[in-house]
Protein backbone atom coordinates (compact mmCIF):
# COMPACT_ATOMS: atom_id res chain seq x y z
CA UNK A 1 0.00 0.00 0.00
CA UNK A 2 1.39 3.31 -0.76
CA UNK A 3 0.83 6.82 1.05
CA UNK A 4 -0.25 10.25 -1.19
CA UNK A 5 2.75 12.46 -0.57
CA UNK A 6 1.89 16.04 -1.68
CA UNK A 7 5.15 17.66 -2.70
CA UNK A 8 5.16 21.95 -2.48
CA UNK A 9 6.18 22.32 -5.66
CA UNK A 10 4.37 23.58 -9.22
CA UNK A 11 7.82 22.62 -11.22
CA UNK A 12 7.55 19.16 -12.92
CA UNK A 13 10.83 18.66 -13.04
CA UNK A 14 11.60 18.69 -9.03
CA UNK A 15 8.66 16.29 -8.88
CA UNK A 16 10.29 13.52 -11.45
CA UNK A 17 13.75 14.16 -9.51
CA UNK A 18 11.90 13.51 -5.97
CA UNK A 19 10.39 10.34 -7.26
CA UNK A 20 13.63 8.78 -8.63
CA UNK A 21 15.24 8.90 -5.27
CA UNK A 22 12.18 8.20 -3.36
CA UNK A 23 10.49 5.39 -5.64
CA UNK A 24 11.03 2.63 -3.02
CA UNK A 25 10.53 4.52 0.09
CA UNK A 26 6.91 3.25 -0.51
CA UNK A 27 5.30 6.83 -1.37
CA UNK A 28 3.27 8.12 -4.25
CA UNK A 29 4.07 11.61 -4.82
CA UNK A 30 2.04 14.35 -6.56
CA UNK A 31 1.97 17.72 -6.80
CA UNK A 32 0.28 20.49 -5.01
CA UNK A 33 -2.47 22.27 -6.27
CA UNK A 34 -1.68 24.68 -8.54
CA UNK A 35 -3.29 27.95 -7.14
CA UNK A 36 -2.00 27.23 -3.70
CA UNK A 37 1.34 29.18 -2.93
CA UNK A 38 2.83 29.40 0.27
CA UNK A 39 5.21 32.66 0.48
CA UNK A 40 8.27 31.89 1.58
CA UNK A 41 9.20 34.15 4.44
CA UNK A 42 11.83 32.41 6.29
CA UNK A 43 15.14 33.60 6.65
CA UNK A 44 17.26 30.19 6.04
CA UNK A 45 16.03 27.17 3.69
CA UNK A 46 14.76 25.12 6.41
CA UNK A 47 12.88 27.50 7.68
CA UNK A 48 10.95 28.12 4.21
CA UNK A 49 10.86 23.74 3.66
CA UNK A 50 8.73 23.86 7.45
CA UNK A 51 6.76 26.54 6.48
CA UNK A 52 5.44 25.28 2.75
CA UNK A 53 5.35 21.51 4.14
CA UNK A 54 3.38 22.24 6.92
CA UNK A 55 0.66 25.12 4.96
CA UNK A 56 0.50 22.15 2.16
CA UNK A 57 -0.41 19.56 4.42
CA UNK A 58 -2.62 21.37 6.49
CA UNK A 59 -4.57 22.72 2.92
CA UNK A 60 -4.93 19.09 1.47
CA UNK A 61 -4.62 17.08 4.52
CA UNK A 62 -2.26 14.80 3.47
CA UNK A 63 1.04 14.60 4.11
CA UNK A 64 3.28 17.03 2.42
CA UNK A 65 6.84 17.33 1.80
CA UNK A 66 8.62 20.36 0.43
CA UNK A 67 12.56 21.41 -0.19
CA UNK A 68 14.04 24.77 -0.31
CA UNK A 69 17.37 25.18 -1.83
CA UNK A 70 19.83 27.59 -3.47
CA UNK A 71 23.48 28.96 -4.26
CA UNK A 72 25.50 30.19 -1.54
CA UNK A 73 28.53 32.09 -2.83
CA UNK A 74 31.25 32.74 -0.54
CA UNK A 75 32.42 36.14 -1.99
CA UNK A 76 28.69 37.39 -2.17
CA UNK A 77 28.45 36.72 1.81
CA UNK A 78 26.71 33.36 0.90
CA UNK A 79 24.09 35.03 -1.33
CA UNK A 80 21.76 34.44 -3.65
CA UNK A 81 21.00 32.08 -0.36
CA UNK A 82 17.07 32.16 0.03
CA UNK A 83 16.42 34.17 -2.84
CA UNK A 84 18.25 31.94 -5.29
CA UNK A 85 14.94 31.61 -7.46
CA UNK A 86 14.09 35.32 -6.82
CA UNK A 87 17.38 36.41 -8.38
CA UNK A 88 15.41 36.62 -11.61
CA UNK A 89 13.03 36.28 -14.14
CA UNK A 90 14.29 33.08 -15.51
CA UNK A 91 17.40 31.04 -15.25
CA UNK A 92 19.54 33.05 -17.73
CA UNK A 93 18.87 36.69 -16.14
CA UNK A 94 19.66 34.85 -12.84
CA UNK A 95 22.79 33.03 -14.14
CA UNK A 96 23.58 36.77 -16.03
CA UNK A 97 23.40 39.08 -12.58
CA UNK A 98 25.54 35.90 -10.69
CA UNK A 99 28.09 36.27 -12.90
CA UNK A 100 27.67 40.06 -13.26
CA UNK A 101 27.75 40.38 -9.11
CA UNK A 102 30.83 37.99 -8.71
CA UNK A 103 32.55 39.82 -11.49
CA UNK A 104 36.35 38.61 -11.86
CA UNK A 105 36.29 37.89 -8.39
CA UNK A 106 39.16 34.94 -7.85
CA UNK A 107 37.38 33.31 -5.37
CA UNK A 108 34.82 31.46 -6.79
CA UNK A 109 33.67 28.98 -3.95
CA UNK A 110 29.87 28.00 -3.79
CA UNK A 111 27.81 25.44 -2.20
CA UNK A 112 24.18 24.17 -2.66
CA UNK A 113 22.12 23.81 -0.34
CA UNK A 114 19.25 21.94 0.14
CA UNK A 115 16.41 21.57 2.97
CA UNK A 116 13.75 19.35 3.14
CA UNK A 117 10.85 18.84 5.29
CA UNK A 118 8.16 16.22 5.90
CA UNK A 119 4.32 17.43 7.23
CA UNK A 120 1.87 14.94 8.62
CA UNK A 121 -1.81 15.20 7.45
CA UNK A 122 -2.10 18.23 10.62
CA UNK A 123 0.62 20.47 9.98
CA UNK A 124 3.02 19.12 12.23
CA UNK A 125 7.10 18.41 10.84
CA UNK A 126 7.64 15.17 11.51
CA UNK A 127 11.07 14.78 9.47
CA UNK A 128 13.98 16.80 7.97
CA UNK A 129 16.98 16.77 6.67
CA UNK A 130 19.89 18.62 4.69
CA UNK A 131 21.88 17.95 1.80
CA UNK A 132 24.93 20.15 0.34
CA UNK A 133 27.30 20.09 -2.34
CA UNK A 134 30.33 21.84 -2.65
CA UNK A 135 31.65 23.69 -5.84
CA UNK A 136 32.75 26.75 -7.82
CA UNK A 137 31.07 28.68 -9.79
CA UNK A 138 32.71 29.29 -13.32
CA UNK A 139 33.32 32.73 -15.45
CA UNK A 140 30.35 31.38 -18.57
CA UNK A 141 27.52 28.34 -18.45
CA UNK A 142 28.81 25.07 -19.77
CA UNK A 143 26.34 22.37 -20.74
CA UNK A 144 22.70 22.55 -21.37
CA UNK A 145 21.10 19.89 -18.53
CA UNK A 146 19.60 20.73 -15.77
CA UNK A 147 17.76 23.88 -14.70
CA UNK A 148 18.64 26.95 -12.71
CA UNK A 149 22.61 27.50 -12.21
CA UNK A 150 23.51 24.10 -12.94
CA UNK A 151 25.48 25.10 -15.91
CA UNK A 152 27.78 27.37 -13.76
CA UNK A 153 27.87 25.48 -10.97
CA UNK A 154 31.46 23.16 -11.51
CA UNK A 155 31.97 20.59 -9.26
CA UNK A 156 35.64 19.71 -9.41
CA UNK A 157 36.31 16.18 -8.49
CA UNK A 158 34.14 15.22 -11.28
CA UNK A 159 35.13 18.12 -13.28
CA UNK A 160 31.96 18.51 -14.61
CA UNK A 161 29.27 21.42 -13.99
CA UNK A 162 25.81 20.20 -13.13
CA UNK A 163 24.45 20.74 -16.51
CA UNK A 164 26.99 18.21 -17.42
CA UNK A 165 26.64 15.32 -15.95
CA UNK A 166 24.25 12.29 -16.49
CA UNK A 167 21.10 12.35 -14.25
CA UNK A 168 22.75 9.46 -12.33
CA UNK A 169 25.68 11.05 -11.62
CA UNK A 170 23.80 14.56 -10.89
CA UNK A 171 21.16 12.30 -8.57
CA UNK A 172 24.43 10.60 -6.82
CA UNK A 173 26.37 13.85 -5.66
CA UNK A 174 23.71 16.89 -5.80
CA UNK A 175 22.64 18.75 -2.72
CA UNK A 176 18.74 17.53 -3.21
CA UNK A 177 20.59 13.61 -3.40
CA UNK A 178 21.82 14.12 -0.25
CA UNK A 179 18.96 15.47 1.71
CA UNK A 180 16.75 12.88 0.14
CA UNK A 181 19.15 10.53 1.00
CA UNK A 182 18.83 10.81 4.19
CA UNK A 183 15.44 11.31 4.33
CA UNK A 184 14.29 8.06 2.56
CA UNK A 185 15.08 6.04 5.95
CA UNK A 186 12.91 7.85 7.82
CA UNK A 187 10.25 7.64 5.41
CA UNK A 188 10.30 4.23 5.59
CA UNK A 189 9.94 4.13 8.92
CA UNK A 190 7.04 6.67 8.96
CA UNK A 191 5.08 4.50 6.74
CA UNK A 192 5.96 1.47 8.68
CA UNK A 193 4.30 3.01 11.64
CA UNK A 194 1.17 4.55 9.32
CA UNK A 195 0.82 0.59 8.55
CA UNK A 196 0.78 -0.52 12.20
CA UNK A 197 -1.73 2.27 12.75
CA UNK A 198 -4.03 1.59 9.75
Amino acid sequence: MTKLLVVATGNPGKLREMQAYLADAGWELTLKPENLDVEETGETFAENACLKASEIAKVTGNWAIADDSGLAVNALNGSPGVYSARYGNSDTERITRLLTELGDEKNRQAKFVCAIAVANPQGEIIIQSEGICHGEILFAPSGDGGFGYDPVFYVPEKQLTFAQMTTDLKKSISHRGNALKALVPQLKKVLGAKHSDD
